[in-house]
């Protein structure tokens, strides 16, 4: 267990290289590792991460009976990344206002391995730790509380346990970190914290335990984020250099095809901020420069997607036994999901023995991003039977979709040849008789002749298959 007058020593010295700021949400998560504590702050003003509106839980964190009080409120984000295979955890230490007074009530959640932003702010993915117990300490996290010895176990409300059990982590995976002052729900007054890692693996090694090379891609991972979303807030105070900045210059390559496309005004005290709106895909570029005449870099994309839009359905075999049809999305760069006729979603876009007739599509973007309503489409092709019993049910046989076709004609046989019947896109379809007599129950066959605009050929073709009558 570390000393308590130790660690608020290098606290102090840590702070005044970097003190980090509050992040807007999840996607534009403040980097961190283990080689020092973070002092961080909330300043009652609130984010809404979570839409207040839907999501009333994510993990222990509940959205409160007071109006303002959300799930999310006046909160900060961290992301980091496993540089061992071991045990880790955090505490989060609050720290008085003024003089001794200690008014925080911490709360927090962890997200992870690998997990998505996007879910995570719908609620459709849960936290792995958390804890919003009131506080009798001034400590919360994962592991152990220093100050009673308290060991980390399931949240329990009521407990008065204001800790979370030990994570075990993976080499590269990464975890997000939600911490959110209760406290300051109603008062507005901004508090401040530590956070220390802990744990084997930080005990061990605490330069390595986790990955410090991420604090190098200070703007935060890569976003996936949703046309219509908030801005987002790029910021150059997390980088290295922290609050001594020089001069700041944004860039763009919105193609991300390296051919920087723009330089950029940023917002704030020395262009330390840039906001991106929707829907302003693009690699976006920081140069920072300090009183020194140092120099740091990083860059960052960001993609925006949309509600999916179908350009085309393709029927690859119509008029066969296999009916194969391919889902097409005008903007193909997003991560779909496709179902038709109100089946299961799959991620392949091809279907195989779609039925003939009518059907409709509706296309899922997993990001989240938004769903199509179903949407009609039509298929070429002939049932395999029908029953021409008056129940109004398959009375009549047809080819449907035909009327899609250039001067079809439909030639129905017998299994010795007989031509039975003639039909074509005018035609209500074959009533199962012959010169007023019903057929019996047996295989039938057909000839289509008909002819199709192939980019601009017409193409004669001819089909020859056969179907059942069932009395």
């Amino acid at each position: 267990m570390r000393s308590l007058i130790c660690s608020i020593c290098v606290m102090l010295l840590f702070v005044s290289n970097m003190i980090a700021q509050n992040s807007p949400d999840c996607r534009s998560a403040i980097p961190v590792c283990a080689d020092a504590p973070i002092m961080g702050t909330a300043d009652g003003g609130g984010i809404d991460d979570f839409d207040p509106d839907t999501v009333r839980q994510t993990g222990c964190l509940e959205k409160g009976s007071n109006i303002s009080a959300n799930i999310e409120n006046n909160t900060s984000w961290y992301v980091f990344r496993a540089g061992t295979d071991g045990q880790v955890g955090f505490d989060i230490e609050a720290l008085p206002v003024s003089g001794s007074t200690i008014t925080a009530e911490w709360d927090f959640a962890v997200y992870g391995p690998d997990v998505d932003c996007l879910g995570i702010g719908t609620g459709s993915i849960e936290p792995i730790r958390c804890n919003y117990e009131t506080n009798n300490t001034r400590f919360t996290g994962i592991g152990i509380n220093p100050e009673n010895g308290d060991v980390g176990a399931p949240f329990l409300k009521q407990s008065q346990n204001t800790y979370d059990e030990w994570l075990d982590v993976r080499e590269g995976e990464i975890y997000y970190i939600l911490i959110n002052n209760w406290n300051t729900n109603f008062d507005d007054e901004a508090e401040s914290f530590v956070l220390t890692f802990t744990g084997r693996s930080v005990d061990a090694d605490q330069d390595n335990a986790l990955d410090c090379t991420l604090r190098d891609e200070f703007l935060g991972l890569d976003i996936i984020a949703c046309e219509g979303d908030p801005d987002i807030t790029l910021s150059a105070f997390n980088s290295p250099v922290g609050p001594d900045i020089a001069s700041v210059e944004w860039t763009v390559d919105y193609e991300d095809d390296g051919v920087i496309d723009a330089t950029l005004p940023g917002s704030g005290p020395s262009n330390a901020e840039l906001v991106v709106s929707s829907p302003n895909s693009g690699r976006y570029f920081v140069l920072i420069t300090n009183s020194f005449g140092q120099e740091v870099r990083d860059d960052i994309l960001i993609t925006y997607f949309g509600t999916p839009v179908l350009q085309e359905v393709i029927v690859r075999d119509d008029i066969s036994d296999n009916n194969i049809v391919e889902i097409v999305v005008a903007n193909p760069d997003g991560n779909y999901e496709y179902a038709i006729n109100g089946g299961q979603f799959q991620d392949d876009p091809v279907f195989n023995n779609v039925p003939p007739g009518v059907n409709t599509v509706i296309i899922n973007d997993k990001n989240g991003c938004g769903t199509t309503e179903p949407i009609e489409f039509l298929v070429v092709g002939y049932p395999k039977f029908f029953t021409p019993n008056a129940d109004g049910i398959h009375d009549r046989w047809n080819v449907y979709g035909i009327s899609t076709l250039i001067d079809p004609v439909v030639f129905i046989f017998d299994r010795y040849g007989k031509l039975l019947k003639q039909i074509d896109e005018t035609t209500i379809g074959w009533d199962g008789t012959f010169n007023g007599r019903p057929m019996p129950s047996s295989d039938y066959w057909f000839r289509m002749d008909y002819s199709r605009d192939e980019n601009g050929i017409i193409v004669a073709r001819s089909v020859r298959t056969h179907f059942t009558l069932k009395r």
